[in-house]
């Protein structure tokens, strides 16, 4: 590949990238090819079509942003939405990354900042006293509370999203009397695989309801509703059988009626977040393919050091 090249001209080596390593689906792959012609647009309105990824800088930046924000929809005759300028932003960022991937000299992607939305994404998460809570809500001494109990720890435990932990199947697990930390690779969002870890608190929970069952179906969660099994249909628990679930434990518990199967998974991430866990880290275990999807949860971090910092480091 010539690293010498205008940016304009890479655009079909990046969009070969995203197809071939990063097995983004051909939509998606259209989706950044507009994107980042309107950003090539810019560059030949200005006399920078020539210009080189190592001359690409912050000042560039500023100026397209600049220009977005004042970009008029045709359709709408009105200015983008910040939320659709970010989307440009994002297929810059993806472009940089690709740069930095291929050791062609650049900025790094973390130059291009989002615009800030109004109303802008709140991350909804239960501190760890309020999960302890959640955990302990179930009646465990009942086959539909121990499945329930199963579910929340594995939620937590591993960050899944709903629809990932439905599709979960018996023989994915496992497990002996002895097992303790466990790790299964799932198919995520995308069709993206991954590794997820269960805690060894999640194992135990797991193994006493995997013990009660004497069925032979195949998924992992089942519905327990009086006369299902003789339907000969799958009793697979569905995602809005799970956010049913948590509402149910939310309203026993006494938490924000806010909290959902996701706020589970935003609290997993804050978490690892709060205790040191590198961001590049957590977007793996959360199968996020672009790490400005996971920095929603930095704002949270951000906000607890700014506490601490506060309250413990200010002259009394």
């Amino acid at each position: 590949m010539d690293n010498n090249k205008p940016i304009i001209k890479y655009l079909t080596d990046y969009l070969e990238y995203l197809e071939i390593e990063k097995g983004l689906a051909s939509k998606t792959q259209e989706n950044y090819s507009r994107f980042l012609n309107i950003f090539f647009k810019w560059q030949v309105a200005n006399n920078l079509q020539n210009l080189k990824p190592s001359e690409f800088n912050t000042n560039h930046i500023w100026k397209y942003r600049v220009y977005l924000s004042k970009f008029i929809n045709l359709n709408t005759k009105n200015n983008l939405k910040k939320s659709t300028q970010n989307y440009y932003l994002i297929s810059l960022r993806g472009l940089l990354e690709f740069f930095a991937e291929k050791n062609i000299p650049s900025l790094p992607p973390v130059k291009v900042k989002l615009a800030k939305e109004k109303g802008e994404r709140e991350v909804k998460f239960l501190k760890l006293d309020q999960i302890k809570k959640l955990l302990e809500s179930p009646d465990i001494n009942s086959n539909i509370g121990l499945r329930d109990r199963a579910i929340i720890e594995i939620l937590f435990s591993t960050g899944l999203r709903v629809s990932e932990l439905t599709a979960l199947n018996r023989e994915q697990f496992k497990i002996k009397d002895s097992t303790k930390d466990l790790e299964i690779v799932i198919i995520g969002k995308g069709n993206k695989v991954r590794t997820v870890y269960l805690s060894s608190r999640a194992v135990n929970w797991l193994n006493k309801y995997l013990k009660i069952r004497n069925d032979i179906d195949e998924a992992l969660f089942i519905n327990y509703k009086p006369g299902i099994e003789k339907t000969g249909i799958s009793r697979r628990l569905t995602p809005k059988s799970i956010e049913l679930i948590i509402k149910k434990y939310v309203k026993i518990s006494g938490l924000p009626i806010i909290t959902t199967p996701h706020t589970l998974r935003h609290s997993f991430a804050t978490d690892l977040l709060a205790q040191g866990v590198d961001l590049r880290l957590v977007q793996e275990f959360l199968g996020h393919r672009n790490i400005s999807t996971t920095q929603i949860y930095t704002h949270v971090t951000n906000k607890q050091l700014r506490d601490v910092h506060k309250k413990f480091h200010s002259l009394k």
